[in-house]
């Protein structure tokens, strides 16, 4: 036995045991026995947590594999690919999101926390590959292809934003004729008049916006649908609609003394005010209460834009309620305007992602977690001077929020403007018959509207959450669109219900068909009615880390993006992109820290570790992703290691259960 005293300097990976552990599972589970040997390989597909956790059901190991350069373009008659693996990538990327550079940015990436790379050291940056394949879109003017042939069937949405979008692109897809009604000026909804342009920059947006259009779809700008043209034109003209408003009206504080105070305003008209233009700078104080990403926008557009000592508090407020726009002539005299952003939960605990949260904070940022707002304190004139909070305990409680207010411990914020940043309203004008009561729309599982046949809704008119989350329900909605419109029963939407890795879809690109099996048929390993021994349980079933081999993976570092970071003075003014994309080399090498869990990516472990050469590789004119390795039955004797020692755990032991 040797010993060594060198110093361990790496973070460790996984490890089998843990300090501590005391328990071992039953080496039974593990290791051939007699009672046992009817179990051989089986190779099961499933569903990764990163795509179990993302809203708008994106195939993130499918592109992950392609930019790994696991799976490659299918071959054209020249024996070369039909297209770049970056087009490839981002073709898989947009089936189900069509805006991958806006959301490879701003999504908050749940992906990431879902992802089982965490159990070795470190999620993958599938949001940072995201940003890469989306600006590489845009660099090299990729289209989205056009459907050959169109139903003649015409769809109206209402909405321009997210969930609008995504619905329009399915739908365009599918052949439908699409317009878009949207009372604003441009298209984009909360993506434009919520996010903030050194967030969201306004050449990115209106590129993958204008590939949308591109596919034929027709758009009425300041048109509002309830008050411009009524929702009975609506259904005469068209033969389904969809309901993708947002939810763009802001929520007043539920305190004492807002009542017509000039300057106390909701976090949705600050936001629009300064992404139209109008708002140019703030007054000295200004204090935001929320605890979400709305939130930490309204905060670091104030600090931005900060206060001009000869302005008058009409000035802002006046643009803020959009009366006029604020005289840039003097934003020369611009000086920091001190921001304090309360939260009835503790910064820890606040809804806004951690780094925007960080980034707030180093901008000079205050930020009072566990502090509830009691009342608007005013002056004569009925304007606000100062924002009465105490101290408070918050948690949630069957889904409802419940706050304990700890008496004795007010106090008041001064403030020369007050933002109200926690929630937002949809306005049913004109279409009232839509509001189940709660100020949302019900729907059921495929976002149909009960009681309305051919009537669909999706993103915050339902609940308001992400913007990604949007997407996903203007994709899944389209998809009962199209069946209704078809004239087609719709069948149940998956347990899981994402895109996933096609095995037929990828077979058919090789030039290899399965034939369609037809009784009688009782087992065969040589018919091609199938493929051999594999199952897809993509639609019901998430793969756990624990059922990968993680010992297979070594400490990776993430490969970063490039972050901006601002401090108090130098946010002052600066309205540039904080986040550059990752190159190319760069984003192959954080694609290949995918454990592609639950579907091969041709490790050879099972080949090279199989005592009895029972496992063995497909030939080359026969094998495609997801089929790379066989099983010769004879020769197997159930012994598991295949099993034991695939990384992503593909290979399950069956066939006899």
């Amino acid at each position: 036995m040797s010993a060594t005293t060198e110093t361990q300097t790496e973070k460790l990976t996984f490890r089998k045991y843990k300090d501590g552990d005391t328990k071992i599972k039953r080496w039974q589970e593990q290791i051939f026995q007699a009672s046992w040997s009817h179990k051989c390989p089986t190779y099961v597909q499933s569903t990764p947590p990163c795509q179990g956790s993302c809203p708008s059901g994106e195939d993130i190991r499918g592109y992950l594999n392609i930019v790994r350069g696991v799976e490659k373009p299918p071959m054209g008659a020249d024996g070369k690919p039909v297209m770049p693996w970056q087009e490839y990538a981002w073709r898989r990327l947009t089936e189900a999101n069509p805006l991958p550079a806006v959301m490879g940015r701003v999504c908050p990436a749940p992906c990431e926390t879902g992802c089982n790379r965490n159990m070795v050291e470190d999620h993958v940056g599938i949001n940072s590959v995201e940003h890469f394949l989306g600006e590489y879109a845009i660099a090299n003017n990729l289209q989205f292809k056009k459907p050959e042939k169109l139903t003649g069937k015409k769809v109206a949405v209402l909405g321009g934003g997210p969930a609008g979008l995504s619905v329009a692109y399915q739908l365009s897809l599918k052949g439908h004729s699409v317009t878009i009604f949207d009372d604003h000026e441009f298209l984009g909804g909360m993506m434009r008049y919520g996010i903030p342009g050194y967030r969201t920059p306004r050449d990115v947006l209106d590129a993958e916006i204008q590939r949308i259009l591109n596919l034929g779809v027709e758009v009425k700008l300041k048109c509002r649908v309830g008050t411009d043209i009524s929702m009975d034109q609506i259904n005469k003209d068209f033969d389904a609609v969809f309901l993708g408003m947002g939810a763009q009206g802001g929520r007043p504080l539920p305190v004492e003394g807002t009542e017509n105070v000039s300057n106390v305003v909701t976090a949705t008209s600050f936001l629009k005010a300064f992404n139209d233009g109008r708002l140019k700078h703030v007054g000295k104080r200004v204090v935001v209460v929320g605890g979400g990403d709305t939130s930490i926008d309204v905060a670091t557009v104030a600090r931005r834009l900060g206060h001009i000592t000869t302005s008058k508090p009409t000035d802002w407020e006046g643009a803020i309620a959009g009366q006029m726009a604020q005289d840039v002539a003097d934003i020369s005299m611009r000086q920091g305007a001190e921001v304090v952003l309360t939260s009835v939960f503790p910064v820890d605990k606040m809804m806004a992602s951690k780094p925007e949260i960080e980034h707030a904070q180093a901008e000079g940022i205050d930020i009072m977690g566990g502090w509830m707002p009691v009342a608007v304190i005013k002056d004569a004139n009925n304007r606000a001077t100062a924002l009465r909070v105490c101290q408070c305990e918050a948690k949630m409680v069957g889904g409802r929020l419940e706050i304990k207010k700890i008496e004795g411990s007010e106090k008041d914020l001064p403030a020369d403007l007050i933002v109200s940043a926690i929630g937002q309203a949809i306005d049913f004008t004109g279409l009232e018959v839509f509001n189940n009561g709660k100020g949302t729309i019900t729907t059921d599982k495929a976002y149909a509207v009960q009681g309305k046949p051919g009537v669909y809704a999706g993103g915050d008119v339902i609940r308001p959450h992400l913007l990604t989350t949007a997407i996903g329900h203007g994709a899944i909605a389209a998809d009962g669109i199209d069946q209704f419109l078809l004239g087609i029963e719709p069948g149940r939407r998956p347990k899981i219900d994402v895109h996933v890795f096609d095995l037929m879809r990828k077979l058919a690109e090789k030039g290899t068909t399965v034939e369609e099996a037809r009784e009688p048929l009782r087992g065969t390993d040589s018919s091609k009615v199938a493929v051999h021994n594999y199952e897809n349980r993509s639609d019901r079933y998430v793969i756990p880390h624990d059922e990968l081999f993680l010992g297979h993976f070594q400490y990776t570092p993430r490969n970063k993006r490039h972050i901006t970071h601002l401090n108090k003075e130098s946010a002052l003014g600066n309205f540039e992109e904080r986040l550059d994309p990752l190159d190319e080399k760069q984003a192959i090498n954080e694609a290949k820290r995918c454990m592609s869990c639950g579907l091969c990516f041709e490790c050879d472990n099972c080949v090279v570790y199989c005592p009895q050469t029972a496992v063995y590789r497909v030939k080359k004119t026969e094998a495609t992703t997801g089929r790379y390795v066989a099983t010769d039955y004879d020769k197997c004797i159930g012994c598991h290691i295949c099993h034991d020692v695939c990384p992503t755990g593909y290979i399950q032991m069956g066939l006899g259960e």
